[in-house]
Order: structure tokens, then C-alpha cells, then sequence
């Protein structure tokens, strides 16, 4: 069981809701107001927990589980012990994240500390939090059941939907959210971009006059960076996941689920697709096309625009299988060296 003092828990599921929250397919003749009370591992669980097995490394320590139920893909049907209920999934990391978010559910109490800082212009939805030492500034428009937690900064003109949350010491400016939009611990959103015009006189600053638009259920990660547009706007899609330490410069426009992993860097006016996703430190030069569905493995370089559904490696980035055959070129080279 997860520490109680960090998490709200939800007393109780029967196993039809559980069915229908996870998206899983239950046996047949099983006894559907059976009563499960959390989610634990294959080597802790209980009778009255549910588990989930979905990758090759556990499917022994699956075969000994106490768990009640378990989330598991069909092909793991015959390691599941008799007496555990299989919980078949065509996603059994999906269902196990739906299935542990309603029993450890995002809960928002509506308190407004009297040591927030609220312009009186600023426009709040029901059920906010707003934490002490915050700052929201005019103008700003809240959905409902918002989270801004201590010291972080909405900066004037702000609009955020419901059920977001901000993280402590975050700021948010210039900047035009949708709704479940989670805003990690000291990421700043809306700040300039990194905008100047180089001259034999020294750099001339260039005023950035865009905004960042964030569609709906969208994370940036702690100590990430988004500027706004210098002329338009930096756009991140609904449902993409940011990771921490990332940088996503002015007039980026990320599409769909797009999923960029800690301490990638996007140079200006980047254009991504759709599903694009980038492993840790990976680096995007200016002004790129990358198209939908690439995937870019960790700390590759590119610099130039990549096909819809390209998997490259490398830096300066190659596709997979060119990177491969460079790899086992040079290890044959340096045994002939020898």
C-alpha cells in the first residue's frame, strides 16, 4: 500500500468496476461484486489486491504471486496461478495506470490560503486551491478544481481549464492552457525565448510577442522550460508528456502524444508531427520537420528533417539499421587496429 500521508486512497473497488475503469476482460462466471482494496506488487500483493504482469522479466515471480487478481496480456494467461483472477488486457500497462489512478485519485480541496496573493481582477472556477504564497496575477482565468500550489506564479492574462495543477515554484505566463494540464515543481512556461539579433555592435534584444498554447491533458516536467512564440505562438499538443529537464524553445509546435524524455533540447521553429518521440538528450537544430510516428533514440543529433515514422540513431542521426552497420564497422576496424 502506497503511504497514506502523501496519497489520497479510495477505500474500495468492486471487480465490475475495475472491469470497466481498466478496460480489462474479466473470466467467465466470475463473481463481479468481489472487493478489491488496492494495487501492490507481484511479490507484496494480497488476496485483496490487484497486480499486473506485462513484461517477460516477471513471469516467474507471477507464477508464485498471493495477489487476488491480476492484469495480464492473454499470452501470459498460462503463468497465472489458480485461484488468481487474469484480468486480460490488450494494454496491461494502460489498464494498471487507469486501474491505480481511481484508486489513488488527483483530490483538490478548495481552500484558498490566506497567504496566496490574488489580483482582484482575476477569475477563479469552483474548487481551487491556491496554496500559500502563491501569486495570480490580473486578468487570469481559472477552470474549476485548479491546484496552484505555494509560490508558484500565474502571471497576468493567464487562462487555464479545469483540474489543472501548477507546481510549487513554477511560473506560467503568456500562456493559454487547456483543461488537466499538470505544470511540474519550478518549470517556467512563457518566458522569452532566447531572441536577439547578432550585429557588429553586440546583440540587439528582439521583443518575443507570442504566446504558448497547451492543449488537454498535457505534462511538462520539473525544471523544463517553455518560451513563448518570438512572432506566433510555441504550441504543445493535447496529450503529451514532457519529461523533466527539457527545453522547448520559441515557436516550437509539438503535435499529438507527443512524448519528449528528460533533457532534450528543441531549437526555434521546430515543427513535430503527431507520436513523435524523443529518448534523453536528444537535440533538435532550428527550424526541423519531424514528422509523425519518429521515434529518435537517446543523445542522437539532428539536423536535418526526418520522414513520418522514421527510427534514427546517432549524431548526427542515421536511420536504425544504417546506425547499426556503422557500429559494427568501427568495432571491426579497432580489432584490425589491435
Amino acid at each position: 500500500m502506497a503511504d497514506t500521508r502523501f496519497f489520497h486512497k479510495k477505500e474500495q473497488l468492486t471487480l465490475a468496476e475495475i472491469a470497466q475503469i481498466g478496460e480489462v476482460t474479466l473470466p467467465e462466471g466470475v463473481d463481479e461484486t468481489c472487493i478489491f482494496t488496492d494495487v501492490a506488487a507481484l511479490d507484496s500483493a494480497t488476496e485483496n489486491d490487484i497486480s499486473w504482469a506485462f513484461i517477460p522479466a516477471v513471469r516467474e515471480t507471477l507464477k508464485k504471486t498471493k495477489a487476488g487478481a491480476v492484469i495480464v496480456p492473454e499470452k501470459f494467461l498460462e503463468y497465472v496461478p489458480n485461484g488468481v483472477i487474469a484480468l486480460i488486457s490488450q494494454d496491461a500497462h494502460r489498464s494498471y495506470g487507469l486501474i491505480a489512478s481511481a484508486f489513488y485519485p488527483r483530490v483538490v480541496e478548495g481552500v484558498i490560503s490566506p497567504r496566496a496573493n490574488i489580483d482582484e481582477t482575476a477569475i477563479l472556477g469552483e474548487g481551487c486551491c491556491v496554496e500559500a504564497g502563491a501569486y495570480i496575477g490580473k486578468h487570469v482565468v481559472l477552470g474549476n478544481r485548479c491546484h496552484i500550489k505555494a509560490n508558484a506564479v500565474i502571471d497576468d492574462g493567464v487562462q487555464m481549464g479545469d483540474d489543472c495543477t501548477v507546481g510549487a515554484n513554477a511560473t506560467v505566463s503568456h500562456c493559454i492552457a487547456g483543461h488537466k494540464v499538470y505544470i511540474y515543481p519550478g518549470a517556467h512556461i512563457g518566458q522569452d525565448g532566447f531572441g536577439f539579433a547578432m550585429s557588429a555592435k553586440g546583440p540587439v534584444k528582439v521583443p518575443q510577442l507570442g504566446r504558448v498554447i497547451i492543449g488537454d491533458d498535457v505534462e511538462i516536467g520539473s525544471s523544463t522550460t517553455v518560451d513563448r512564440g518570438a512572432m506566433g505562438d510555441t504550441v504543445i499538443g493535447s496529450g503529451s508528456r514532457i519529461d523533466n529537464l527539457v527545453q522547448v524553445a520559441h515557436n516550437v509546435k509539438l503535435g499529438r502524444c507527443c512524448v519528449m524524455v528528460s533533457q532534450v533540447g528543441i531549437a526555434g521553429s521546430c515543427e513535430f508531427g503527431d507520436f513523435v518521440v524523443a529518448g534523453g538528450q536528444v537535440g533538435f537544430a532550428g527550424h526541423l520537420k519531424i514528422g509523425t510516428g519518429a521515434q529518435i533514440a537517446a543523445q542522437s543529433g539532428l539536423m536535418e528533417d526526418v520522414p513520418a515514422g522514421s527510427i534514427l540513431m546517432g549524431s548526427p542521426a542515421v536511420p536504425r539499421t544504417e546506425y547499426m552497420r556503422q557500429v559494427i564497422a568501427l568495432r571491426q576496424l579497432s580489432k584490425k587496429k589491435k
